[in-house]
């Protein structure tokens, strides 16, 4: 994703909750001094691969088949934790849940994808230190600076979406997504309106049509 295509998108999304592009920058900028470069090679498998992006809804319990069919399985927060470490091939997280399991993963020679934004600061300060840092793939919504890339994408689940197309995915399957969850908060719930207008857009892009989206494309707000 180039960022001048992204960057678009990305200052509507800003605009839509009030967040603050020069927060992102600062959290970017930091995870920048904690990290070298990510050796995007190590992704090649990626390439012409079926990948399964696991959400980590409740649904996923009843869908790890289909993530473990998969050819590359990336593990969206959460997911990493229910599918488990020999389940998951790339965790991508924005650290607020189960940061545990993505420094084991580390740990495990596992690539993890750290995003840092205006709201998680604190976490990135806290845990990056403390992973195996030859397996952390920098992130950010902002522009892309230093050892920090931005692939596109907002939320855990979209943004795993987003890493797999850059990486030339031929197949995109989405086991644990659950665009109605009802114990998610109302900003989670935003969240999640977000993802699915990403996901729409990414399969547009890809001329493609996601199984995750049947049903649902006429009621999204396309970008």
């Amino acid at each position: 994703m180039n960022y001048a295509t992204w960057r678009p998108v990305y200052r509507r999304i800003l605009g839509d909750f009030g967040f603050d592009a020069e927060a992102d920058e600062r959290a970017r900028d930091r995870l920048a001094t904690q990290v070298d470069p990510f050796d995007e090679r190590r992704l090649d498998r990626i390439d012409g691969a079926t990948v399964a992006v696991a959400g980590a809804g409740p649904s996923l319990a009843d869908e790890t088949a289909v993530a473990a069919a998969a050819d590359v399985v990336i593990a969206a927060s959460a997911a990493a934790e229910t599918l488990g470490e020999s389940g998951v091939d790339v965790m991508v997280t924005d650290l607020d849940k189960t940061p545990d399991t993505a420094r084991a993963l580390t740990r495990a020679g596992v690539p993890v994808a750290v995003h840092a934004h205006g709201d998680n600061l604190d976490a990135v300060e806290e845990w990056v230190p403390r992973f195996d840092g030859d397996h952390v793939l920098p992130t950010t919504q902002a522009e892309p600076r230093g050892p920090v890339v931005n692939y596109g994408g907002f939320t855990d689940g979209d943004r795993a979406a987003f890493l797999a197309d850059a990486f030339g995915a031929d197949r995109l399957r989405f086991p644990g997504w659950d665009f109605d969850d009802p114990s998610v908060s109302p900003t989670k719930r935003r969240k999640l309106a977000w993802a699915e207008r990403l996901l729409h857009w990414l399969e547009r892009r890809r001329d493609d049509r996601f199984s995750v989206l049947d049903g649902r494309r006429e009621g999204i707000d396309p970008l």
